[in-house]
């Protein structure tokens, strides 16, 4: 297996019904690149929305629509208006090569093909769809800890809501932060208080067993758990888990009024969402937790459900 194949191919929808061009272009592409073959417009169309490739390749020419409305059609769908698209014709207009920019084409390719051109524009169009795919993962990235960030976890937040409200599931929050995280780093130094998080964001991390559940770091000393699908019990399960893997790191905290090692305190709020886009709600119950733990003396999780 070469380095190419150990990673996942980057797609490409060919939409053309000529089959000497689908023949030529899958050919010279499909060695790098996973291809896609759609023969009408409303297939092409079907192709995208389901398959969502990272670039169309759109012959202008199609028997049931011409690849414009293709394009427009495309364009003004949220799940495909990003997917750049590189016109296949053998027309020599200008107005027509206009026409398909101000569309939101991103490029041409002219019949008869040139490889080194088609590879030259192919190769362009992926490399900016890489690079917009990676600052949009860093974009959602806490630098420190390399968690999701409050802003992904805002995002994820109010899906998962949104999912709940429509099947009737709970969800569930954890927020939890660092007891006495100040006394820490005045004890400590700022630089050992970046180490202290990005070991408390592994341990967190490595306690969390499930896929679905998003585990973020909502700003300073503070992290939060959004679980769908997840009750009241089941969340104080995996609070008391996060808990008691913080306390297994036995990082020294000489300076904590809690303990002579970092400790942590949270709270859970769970709910089966009634309302659209009630996340703040659910978000301030758990807060409301937190604070009762902390009130209680640290090192420990408080629960309670939201009622709609």
């Amino acid at each position: 297996m070469t380095a190419m194949d150990a990673l996942e191919k980057q797609r490409i929808l060919l939409i053309d019904d000529e089959r000497f061009n689908l023949n030529a272009l899958h050919g010279l592409l499909r060695e790098a690149y996973k291809i896609m073959v759609a023969t009408s417009g409303e297939q092409g169309l079907k192709a995208a929305k389901t398959g969502l490739p990272d670039l169309i390749l759109l012959d202008i020419n199609l028997p049931d629509m011409d690849g414009f409305e293709v394009c427009r059609q495309l364009k003004s769908d949220a799940n495909t208006q990003n997917i750049p698209i590189i016109f296949i014709t053998a027309l020599s207009n200008p107005a027509d090569e206009t026409l398909g920019l101000e569309l939101g084409a991103s490029d041409y390719i002219t019949k008869p093909f040139n490889p080194s051109v088609v590879w030259a524009r192919v190769r362009t169009q992926l490399r900016m769809v890489e690079q917009s795919k990676l600052l949009e993962r860093f974009a959602f990235l806490d630098s420190l800890t390399g968690l999701a960030n409050r802003r992904a976890f805002e995002d994820r937040g109010a899906s998962e809501w949104n999912r709940c409200l429509r099947v009737g599931a709970p969800l569930s929050a954890i927020m939890l932060d660092v007891d006495q995280f100040k006394r820490y780093n005045d004890t400590y130094g700022h630089g050992a208080g970046d180490e202290c998080l990005r070991r408390v964001a592994r341990a967190l991390s490595a306690a969390l067993s499930r896929s679905g559940d998003l585990l973020s770091r909502y700003g300073g000393e503070e992290f939060v758990v959004v679980m769908p699908d997840t009750g009241l019990d089941g969340a104080l399960r995996v609070a008391e888990k996060l808990r008691e893997a913080v306390e297994q790191e036995h990082l020294p905290h000489l300076a904590s009024g809690v303990a002579d090692h970092v400790t942590v305190s949270l709270g859970v709020a769970t709910t089966v969402p009634v309302v659209v886009g009630g996340l703040a709600s659910l978000l301030a119950e758990a807060d409301r937790m937190l604070y009762a733990s902390k009130t209680a003396g640290r090192n420990r999780v408080t629960g309670g459900e939201l009622k709609g």
